[in-house]
């Protein structure tokens, strides 16, 4: 398994997270996409990387991992995480986030080196009477915030 640029062809990333992302549809953009592929070239996984959902977390500095999906290769969402957050650096960028809802363990975080920085209570949704909007699958869900950056002491990557 070998990791690859996908950021020059979108799309690709867009369809593959349709195709097999259990809860979400692909996000509306993204900075840049990688993707892991087989010894035959076939890709098995995308992650994409965007600005941050959350506007007092997009302070120029901050992309957030926006989407993983795989077709269930074993440590595809560890080597993607790993590989945007270097990419991530090699843009200049000071921090990584994600998100994880509270039936996900974590555990391609963990093994990636990330950390989590809080946990978000359940929300009820953006829709309300003057602007209704349907549900992004995220709606009265538990979140863990994750940080690709190392804990304070802990050695860097």
């Amino acid at each position: 398994m070998e990791c690859t640029p996908a950021g020059h062809r979108p799309r690709v990333g867009h369809a593959f997270v349709a195709a097999w992302h259990r809860h979400h549809k692909p996000p509306a953009g993204s900075i840049f996409n990688v993707g892991a592929a087989d010894q035959t070239g076939v890709l098995r996984a995308v992650a994409m990387v965007g600005r941050p959902v959350a506007r007092h977390l997009d302070d120029g500095q901050t992309l957030e991992v926006t989407r993983t999906a795989t077709d269930g290769v074993r440590n595809a969402n560890s080597l993607l995480y790993g590989a945007a957050w270097r990419a991530a650096k090699a843009l200049g960028y000071t921090r990584l986030i994600t998100y994880t809802q509270e039936s996900e363990s974590g555990a391609s975080l963990r093994a990636a080196g990330w950390t989590v920085v809080a946990r978000r209570p359940p929300r009820r949704g953006w829709d309300c009477q003057s602007r209704p909007r349907s549900g992004n699958g995220t709606d009265g869900v538990a979140r863990t915030l994750w940080d690709a950056r190392p804990a304070v002491g802990a050695s860097g990557h």
